[in-house]
């Protein structure tokens, strides 16, 4: 499995955070410059496995109840930061429990078709642990890099009769077909459930827009704390021009004017509690000739909660909600490609995924459970492209099959083409382990 996750911060008040640190600029909204892909193998026998994919460049929309619409809008990370122990355990979990769930689809299909599996894994290489129950090793291993479901159709150790019918690669193309795409179809309900129970228990977020411009965060000593200017401030207007509501106009309206005006006065309407003021701004001139103020600035929203009265609202909602995070999904993956180029620098790995879903819980647990419904979506979807070592590359050959008029390809070419994706899954899965590791801000601060 692959996963493609579009990540987008909400602003301070909302559910979710807005992944930015110390060392982001404090002028613009930041903007996520991270991805990450969560890569993981096949062994050699027939068995359906699981990679994570991380894209957080395009703005992840939440779709929420009465028609409001919940943008979450990227913030730069110079650096990921893993944080305490605690919430890093809690992302790991999510993550971990995505991986089983996605194999357990696999397993269970051929379970329940008789077909026989020898293998059920979580991660990949060393085996670190490991019990046998009823002819099938379950294993953890090493490398966090997914899991697989493992058959024993290829293996030479295997007692069972090459010709047996309960071998995978014996059966009807729809068994193979309900086996291959088990694992997809486990991560789109347990998605569905994920956002059910969110919805009965603590919520979904509900974004209301309001005229201006919020400062979370003014730095010290900077041009906007000279001037008075103070955390919590609403810009209402720049220099006579009153501002929209939520929107990118507004905040990048006051980017704008910031920027082309170094060393000269700005004048902002500013609303502080129920008192509206004018307070005159004179921007420093940093390095590059543009005008800056030391602050942080996001949408004035307020963000409410609305949590179902009913099972039927329920179902409501969350099917809504889960349509919105599907289509952004998909949106984003289809971006991805086009702009490959572009995008492929920023491909990170479960480092980077770990490291955010950790800032979610540190933020607010209740994020974890749009974190955790965002996983499975992009795994779920990213899991059918046909490429070799994932589940749509075996149904392509399942539908190469087919087209054959059920004369499979030669086991030869099928296994070069499946060990080649295989090997470089490996080898990107480890570049970007080790990448992201180096990104980390505490290994950056040792460096």
């Amino acid at each position: 499995m692959l996963i493609n996750f579009s990540s987008s911060p909400l602003p301070p008040s909302s559910s979710l955070p807005r992944f930015s640190n110390s060392k982001s600029p404090v002028l613009e909204p930041p903007s996520l410059k991270s991805k990450t892909n969560f890569l993981k193998p096949l062994p050699s026998s027939p068995c359906y496995s699981s990679n994570l994919s991380f894209h957080p460049k395009t703005h992840l929309f939440s779709r929420c109840p009465h028609g409001k619409r919940l943008d979450l809008r990227s913030c730069a990370v110079s650096g990921f930061d893993l944080g305490n122990f605690e919430s890093v355990l809690e992302a790991a979990g999510v993550l971990t429990a995505i991986i089983v769930v996605h194999e357990s689809g696999h397993f269970l299909a051929a379970y329940l078709q008789g077909i026989h599996v020898s293998k059920f894994a979580v991660g990949f290489g060393p085996v670190l642990a490991k019990f046998s129950a009823k002819n099938v090793e379950y294993s953890l291993r090493a490398f966090p890099l997914g899991g697989f479901v493992g058959f024993p159709d290829n293996d030479p150790e295997s007692d069972i009769p090459v010709d047996d019918e309960n071998l995978l690669k014996n059966r009807p193309i729809l068994d193979r077909t309900i086996v291959i795409s088990a694992g997809v179809i486990a991560n789109i309900i347990f998605a569905y459930a994920i956002i059910f129970v969110q919805v009965l228990s603590v919520g979904l977020p509900v974004q209301e827009a309001f005229p201006g411009v919020l400062v979370p965060e003014v730095r010290a000593f900077s041009a906007a704390s000279r001037d008075g200017l103070l955390p919590g401030d609403v810009i209402l207007a720049v220099n006579g021009t009153n501002l929209p509501k939520i929107g990118p106009n507004a905040v990048s309206e006051v980017v704008g004017v910031i920027k082309s005006s170094p060393k000269k006065n700005v004048l902002l309407k500013v609303g502080r509690g129920k008192q509206d003021f004018e307070i005159g701004v004179t921007p420093d001139e940093s390095f590059d000739g543009t005008g800056k103020i030391g602050v942080q600035l996001s949408p004035n929203v307020k963000i409410t909660k609305v949590v179902a009265k009913n099972i039927l609202e329920a179902f409501n909602f969350a099917g809504k909600e889960f349509l919105g995070l599907s289509s952004n999904v998909v949106d984003s993956l289809k971006q991805t490609f086009l702009n490959f180029s572009q995008s492929a620098s920023k491909v990170s790995g479960p480092v980077a995924i770990i490291a955010v879903g950790a800032e979610v819980a540190r933020s607010n647990i209740d994020g974890l459970y749009q974190f955790a419904a965002v996983l499975n979506i992009n795994l779920a979807v990213i899991n059918l492209l046909p490429l070799p070592a994932l589940d749509g590359g075996s149904l392509a050959f399942i539908l190469i099959e087919a087209a054959r008029g059920g004369r499979k390809l030669p086991l030869e070419i099928e296994q070069r083409i499946m060990s080649s994706g295989i090997m470089l899954v490996i080898l990107l899965g480890l570049f970007l382990i080790v990448r992201d590791t180096l990104n980390l801000d505490f290994i950056k601060d040792m460096l």
